[in-house]
């Protein structure tokens, strides 16, 4: 007897005498819908629930290794921070104060001097450039004489116990086989407490 007449033969009211094939196949489809219902009105908020918790336990890991190299990190960190300081207090000290920078100024005309080179032009900005921690004054400077001499000069000013650089640097032909040096030499030196405390508030006084 095939299925379909099985089901024509069943007595929808009685499911206890149907078929078994009958029975299970009614069981089957039952399950199913119990199963589709289930997923529909009760499964599917939990499954995002779910879904959404373990996207918030990966962000947590995520920062909790951050937080956790950044820990093993901070000794080191610190120390780098400890050296930075001490080499910006070192290169602070190569900086020369308001009453030093006279002195500065007469050491590099005295570097020129003891290297036999003859200044045409030695003349200090007439203003500084003031900069966040210090102040920056160019010079510029013309002195003659030979190559040797002009190189000697060069490096005796890099040399100096105070910061001081060369910059467009321009070296032409002079009268007698003496070469003629130009450039603008840049000192530098620290700014006091009123000065920062003035460059302070000009910078906040900027901010909106």
């Amino acid at each position: 007897m095939s299925i379909l007449e099985d089901l024509q033969r069943i007595n929808p009211n009685d499911p206890g005498n149907w078929p078994t094939k009958i029975k299970v196949g009614a069981l089957i489809i039952l399950l199913s819908l119990l199963i589709f219902a289930g997923y529909f009105f009760i499964w599917e908020d939990q499954w995002i629930e779910l879904e959404t918790a373990v996207a918030e336990e990966e962000t947590l890991r995520q920062n909790f290794l951050t937080k956790k190299r950044s820990a093993v990190n901070l000794v080191v960190m610190q120390q780098q921070l400890i050296e930075i300081e001490k080499s910006l207090g070192a290169m602070l000290k190569q900086l020369p104060n308001k009453s030093e920078l006279d002195a500065l100024l007469v050491d590099i005309n005295r570097a020129g001097l003891g290297r036999g080179l003859q200044f045409e032009l030695f003349k200090p900005a007439a203003s500084e450039l003031i900069k966040e921690f210090y102040a920056e004054l160019p010079v510029t400077v013309r002195v003659t004489g030979n190559y040797h001499d002009i190189g000697a000069f060069a490096s005796d000013v890099s040399q100096l116990s105070r910061i001081v650089t060369l910059h467009d640097i321009e070296i032409l032909p002079g009268k007698d086989q003496q070469l003629v040096l130009s450039a603008t030499a840049k000192t530098f030196r620290y700014l006091d407490d009123e000065e920062l405390a003035n460059q302070s508030k000009a910078q906040g006084g900027g901010k909106k």
